[in-house]
């Protein structure tokens, strides 16, 4: 009976000694499963560029009406804020005075012709006595010398009549261009003299000016791009510029780069560029902003990749690509300018280089990854280990 009880315990024993050796030992690891990314493979094409800046509309001319001559403003005859036409009145200045003046001129005139009539009659007489020395040579040159001055005289007076004649159609004012009208700068009644001639502006509406400036680095940047090829400008240089309105409409008119500013302004690192648009309707008015978009650049055989595809380290941007055996490799990028949701690549990446779009955050060099494509399906597994978990049917 002892003997009995004796081998359950021992059983027990040796039993709770293989358990504890079981224990001590290590589980063996399973490879970890594969990433799934998603990626696109690398395919350079020609690419048409835009960039927009912020611009201001300008009136292609804007004119100043002003008084010409000094004199009491009468009526203003226009409608403030209002479209004219070329030759249409705007103000009326008080045109008696003038009148007086044009009169006095015509008179004087009159006088100075009929002194120039007698000095004529005076000469002929004095010329065929003089020949037959009836009368001195004195005689002669004094009929002579009547007559020219009353021929001056004439010419003086009619100068006279004609600047009399200007004075009294300048209290007409008129726009010499058709244009929006600005407000008047004076109140009816007011004395018009060179201290206060300024009445009011007409700006001419169609064509439109639109400005804009570009910066030095910007400049140079573009001009670094059209020297490593990396830009192609039209052959005449004929950008095509679309005006973006307020509210994000585009303009129905396009226009034309038809001037550059060639010098910088010192103050803010920038020089002017000038658009001229047809404007018929008037939809644009001067110091309106609006974006400038320039089309019609192309970046030949460009490298553009979604934004999300770069990331950045402290030695710059990479990117993930897969190499040959499908692992995950990390490139270092240099990259460009933005492009709508795209990145331009200047260096780094080739063609047919399939670039991790997708999942790159979790990669590491040499981690396995399962491409799985935009349509949802899992079409490779770029490496395979015991214990892989299978890709997702969709993202």
């Amino acid at each position: 009976m002892p003997g009995t009880l004796r081998r359950p315990v021992l059983l027990c024993v040796l039993s709770g000694l293989a358990l504890l050796a079981a224990c001590g030992k290590e589980a063996p690891k399973l490879p970890p499963p594969p990433l799934e990314v998603s990626i696109i493979t690398v395919q350079p094409r020609d690419i048409d560029i835009s960039r927009e800046y912020i611009a201001q509309t300008q009136s292609s001319q804007a004119v100043n009406i002003q008084a010409r001559v000094s004199g009491w403003l009468d009526k203003r005859v226009y409608t403030e804020g209002a479209v004219v036409k070329a030759g249409q009145v705007l103000f009326r200045m008080d045109q008696k005075p003038f009148q007086a003046q044009l009169d006095a001129a015509n008179a004087a005139l009159q006088r100075n012709q009929a002194a120039l009539t007698v000095a004529k009659q005076n000469l002929d007489r004095t010329k065929p006595l003089a020949q037959k020395n009836a009368l001195s040579q004195k005689d002669l040159d004094d009929a002579q010398g009547q007559y020219e001055q009353a021929a001056a005289a004439v010419e003086q007076s009619k100068a006279q009549v004609t600047s009399a004649q200007l004075d009294l159609s300048y209290t007409v004012i008129s726009s010499p261009v058709n244009g929006v009208s600005s407000y008047a700068a004076v109140a009816d009644g007011t004395y018009l003299s060179p201290q206060n001639a300024q009445l009011t502006t007409v700006s001419v509406l169609t064509p439109m000016w639109v400005n804009f400036s570009l910066s030095e680095n910007e400049y140079l940047r573009l001009q670094n791009d059209i020297r490593d090829g990396r830009l192609r400008l039209p052959k005449d240089m004929n950008l095509t510029v679309e005006v973006v309105q307020p509210d994000g409409s585009l303009f129905p008119f396009t226009g034309k780069i038809t001037f550059a500013d060639p010098n910088y302004n010192a103050q803010t690192g920038t020089f002017l560029i000038r658009a001229t648009v047809d404007n018929p309707k008037g939809v644009l008015r001067p110091n309106q902003y609006v974006r400038a978009r320039l089309r019609g650049a192309v970046r030949p055989n460009g490298i553009l990749v979604p934004q999300r595809a770069v990331q950045q380290g402290a030695k710059g941007h990479f990117a993930w690509v897969l190499n040959q055996d499908g692992k995950a490799e990390l490139r270092p990028l240099e990259v460009g300018d933005w492009f709508g949701d795209g990145w331009f690549v200047n260096e780094g990446l080739a063609p047919g280089d399939r670039l991790v779009v997708d999942g790159g955050q979790r990669l590491s060099p040499g981690a396995s990854v399962v491409v799985v494509q935009a349509d949802g399906k899992a079409t490779a597994a770029a490496a395979s280990a015991p214990g892989a978990a299978p890709a997702s049917a969709a993202r």
